[in-house]
């Protein structure tokens, strides 16, 4: 402790690393039950709103694409479908077809913007899975590159983001067509 510091840490390091996501308090912070319904669900009212305000990309028949309001990465996007279901397993399979095309789609649009080395891809099934809102499924498909993980969220909590999102919902959009 000759440094100052009035703490000491426990334990040993372990082999894990951390993500830190402070912005995603504003979740936290109104609980798991947050949406009891889709007359409170972002994902169902979204749809109601114009693209611009729910930062829609597209809109398919049985879902929608959407930007995260609190992105991992620059053009994190979400997958859903616009019926209020908390389980991939409550899909029909008309649903199921068009949420993985979906996924693809959003894989070559986002290659074609941005470029990214690869992707992560997931579902949180239910409130022990760690979704957010596990009352409506979403599927989170996040572009990674070679160092997208620096110094920034971790010392200063800040996520360095290159864009607004309404300047990358609109690239993404643009290229939605393009990139069948």
């Amino acid at each position: 402790m000759g440094s100052g510091d009035e703490f000491e840490l426990a334990g040993v390091p372990d082999a894990f690393q951390r993500l830190w996501t402070p912005h995603r308090a504003a979740y936290q912070q109104r609980g798991q039950d947050q949406v009891s319904g889709s007359s409170d669900c972002p994902f169902c009212q979204g749809p109601k709103r114009s693209d611009e305000e729910s930062l829609i990309v597209h809109r398919g028949e049985r879902c929608f694409v959407l930007l995260n309001l609190y992105p991992y990465n620059p053009g994190h996007l979400m997958v859903c479908p616009y019926r209020h279901v908390p389980d991939l397993t409550d899909l029909d399979a008309e649903e199921a077809s068009e949420f993985i095309t979906l996924t693809q789609q959003c894989m070559r649009v986002l290659r074609a913007t941005a470029n990214p080395g690869g992707f992560n891809l997931g579902v949180n099934q239910g409130k022990v899975g760690g979704a957010g809102i596990a009352a409506h499924l979403h599927q989170h498909v996040i572009p990674r590159w070679n160092g997208d993980t620096n110094f920034m969220p971790i010392i200063a909590q800040t996520k360095n983001l290159s864009q607004t999102l309404g300047e990358t919902r609109a690239l993404v959009a643009e290229a939605w067509e393009a990139n069948r």
